[in-house]
């Protein structure tokens, strides 16, 4: 997909969201072989400014439509995970069990929260409404993952 689709894709989301007019998003296209994710964003809720980054050489995701609706329901719910980030931070000793414990849940449930509004708002008003699989395929199946195992028996 072309860089200036891409631009209008994200603008119109920034719209549909209700992000802007109130914050300034920049799509920034990463062009590093060796950046690992998809997508990202990173947030400035004093200047109510984001950049959206977006990987241009090996997306793991086929459909960058959808990673950009899934970076902005990052920006939606920010002050929520902050909230939570804060919460785990203020009543959980630092490097504990329990810290770590709490952290991985949280960013599971952040992450697995974010990309189901993702699906629903992509398959309402998308352009592209395929879903991505690109990270199940390095995934191992369900056969694979109990190669190996003993039986209990």
């Amino acid at each position: 997909m072309e860089k200036k689709d891409l631009m209008q894709i994200c603008e119109a989301y920034c719209a549909k969201l209700r992000i802007s007019p109130f914050w300034d998003v920049k799509l920034q296209f990463v062009e590093d072989a060796s950046w690992r994710k998809t997508g990202d964003i990173k947030i400035d809720c004093d200047d109510r400014k984001a950049i959206l980054l977006l990987n241009m050489i090996n997306p793991k995701q086929e459909n960058l439509e959808e990673v950009i609706v899934h970076e902005l329901m990052h920006l939606k719910i920010y002050p929520l995970d902050q909230v939570t980030e804060s919460l785990i931070k203020s009543c959980l000793e630092e490097g504990t069990a329990a810290q770590r414990f709490a952290y991985r849940q949280f960013f599971t449930a952040l992450e697995q929260t974010v990309e189901e509004l993702t699906k629903c708002f992509l398959l309402e008003f998308g352009d592209n409404r395929e879903l991505s699989f690109g990270r199940c395929k390095s995934m191992k199946s369900f056969n694979e993952l109990y190669d190996g195992l003993s039986d209990l028996e």
